[in-house]
């Protein structure tokens, strides 16, 4: 089964209080992988990716502090399977020549990937099922009508809508860059298949 090398594009805050979405996008390709996190990871990112140092180390630093001390090192991240919604993630690590695979939440995975340096990869079938594409180059300026309400609609409304509806929806959704609406209506597509 062929990988795609992942690179973080950024976090946004999501729609719902303590929801944020991080994107992740493939190496020489234009597919994206928006992924729902909690506040806590979508912070523990931020706070690696901007290099800021807390006052304490957080869970995330405690975990590395921990690895090192003991010689394990993580060499890689792993998305692997996407079930109902939720992406499944593993760590691969190396302990004196030995590779071990770790199960790990997906955003927890993303935050030490940050922290050891480490490549993250997702299987190809994860980005063919999940991925999303932007339907025009980001240099195109594009007049979107302001009210919203449209593409944000509730997910209970997108089951009367058919799959050529979804996918225009999707694409309106991620025209504006709304990726927490783009990977919802994204699940219901797959929900579909």
């Amino acid at each position: 089964m062929s990988r795609v090398k992942l690179t973080i594009l950024g976090l946004s805050s999501g729609q719902s209080s303590g929801s944020y979405t991080l994107i992740l996008g493939e190496y020489g390709g234009k597919r994206k992988l928006p992924i729902v996190i909690g506040s806590f990871e979508a912070q523990a990112i931020a706070i690696e990716i901007e290099k800021i140092i807390p006052f304490r180390p957080m869970t995330h630093d405690l975990f590395v502090n921990f690895a090192q001390a003991f010689h394990i090192q993580i060499t890689e991240v792993n998305i692997y399977d996407l079930v109902e919604g939720v992406f499944h993630a593993k760590l691969i690590c190396n302990h004196d020549g030995e590779t071990t695979e770790i199960d790990a939440r997906t955003s927890d995975a993303i935050a030490l990937a940050v922290r050891f340096n480490c490549p993250v990869y997702a299987n190809e079938e994860i980005l063919q099922m999940a991925g999303v594409m932007l339907s025009v180059d980001e240099d195109d300026a594009i007049d979107m009508d302001p009210d919203l309400s449209s593409v944000s609609a509730p997910a209970d409304s997108w089951s009367d809508l058919d799959l050529d509806e979804l996918h225009e929806k999707l694409n309106e959704a991620l025209n504006i860059e709304d990726y927490i609406t783009a990977a919802k209506i994204r699940d219901e597509i797959q929900k579909r298949k």
